[in-house]
């Protein structure tokens, strides 16, 4: 899809459209379909998958839809695995009429779109942030589909303090408004505690178009997700532990979900001798972005193990 005249003064949009070619290069298509008579996911997927690779899900997180977030990985993996790539509900044109928003509502629907699609066999499932909470509920809900885990910067093990901390520390009012921004002043709050390069002298002209293209649709549905969730609710931790091999990656610099959260949940998620920490150097938040070559080399080699 080419962008439209109005598109060229927009960067966030030609961006897209670059994402967009590079998502079809590396051999995806774009699609849609229903996964129950009320949800309909947005998602790519291989144009030809290759009955002889393995499959790999690949689950975003809150901001700007899967192509923004996914890029290298889709680019380094899609020639060893079937990659799936779904927007979550209320991202992109996946949505629902239905009144649920939990994030285990998510994981029905993502499950719900592997069988739709009949990936066959076993699948691994890796998950940023949000999207890590998505990809613990696959795995803890369909053992069976799910061989392998991999959460990366995700605090499933999250507290209501921690919400509280992260709202402080970024100086904003709610965590609606720092991971849904509505203004540049609250975008630049969001990547200031998101990556660790400083963007915070990006300007405002450029943060605008970013949150009106990224953040604006569907954002009172997407607040509702955040109120939705069922992990981080209470002070007292009740995650069952996985059955699968898990590894969790880390940004030694996130400070949404700092590294010692990282450290408590290693012995929270799996059984001691099936999860690994990997811990990624001059990284924060999105280390899949920050640094994707060293991301990519951390995931293959747990993938390929």
């Amino acid at each position: 899809m080419a962008p439209s005249l109005s598109s060229y003064l927009s960067l966030a949009s030609l961006y897209t459209f670059y994402l967009r070619r590079c998502f079809s290069a590396a051999g995806l298509s774009e699609k849609t379909t229903a996964t129950d008579p009320t949800t309909t996911v947005q998602f790519w997927s291989p144009t030809k998958p290759n009955p002889q690779n393995p499959s790999l899900l690949l689950l975003h997180g809150f901001g700007p839809v899967a192509i923004w977030q996914w890029r290298r990985q889709v680019q380094h993996f899609a020639t060893r695995y079937n990659v799936y790539v779904p927007n979550l509900v209320f991202f992109g044109d996946s949505h629902t009429t239905s009144s649920r928003r939990s994030e285990v509502f998510q994981a029905e629907a993502v499950a719900a779109l592997m069988d739709k699609l009949r990936v066959g066999g076993k699948y691994s499932v890796v998950g940023t942030s949000y999207g890590g909470f998505v990809a613990y509920h696959v795995a803890r809900m369909f053992p069976d589909r799910v061989e392998k885990v991999v959460v990366a910067s995700s605090g499933i093990n999250m507290r209501p303090a921690d919400n509280d901390e992260l709202v402080r520390k970024a100086k904003v009012e709610s965590i609606g408004d720092l991971m849904l921004p509505q203004t540049a002043s609250h975008l630049r709050a969001l990547l200031g505690v998101a990556a660790s390069a400083s963007v915070r002298r990006a300007p405002d002209f450029l943060l605008n178009d970013l949150i009106n293209k990224l953040y604006a649709e569907k954002r009172n549905e997407k607040l509702e997700l955040l109120q939705g969730l069922t992990l981080g609710q209470d002070d007292t931790l009740t995650l069952s532990p996985l059955q699968q091999e898990v590894l969790l990656i880390w940004g030694e610099d996130d400070q949404i979900f700092p590294l010692k959260m990282a450290h408590e949940l290693k012995g929270l998620i799996g059984k001691k001798n099936n999860v690994k920490l990997e811990v990624m150097k001059k990284a924060s938040h999105v280390p899949q972005i920050e640094d994707a070559p060293q991301f990519n080399k951390i995931l293959h080699a747990f993938l390929s193990s």
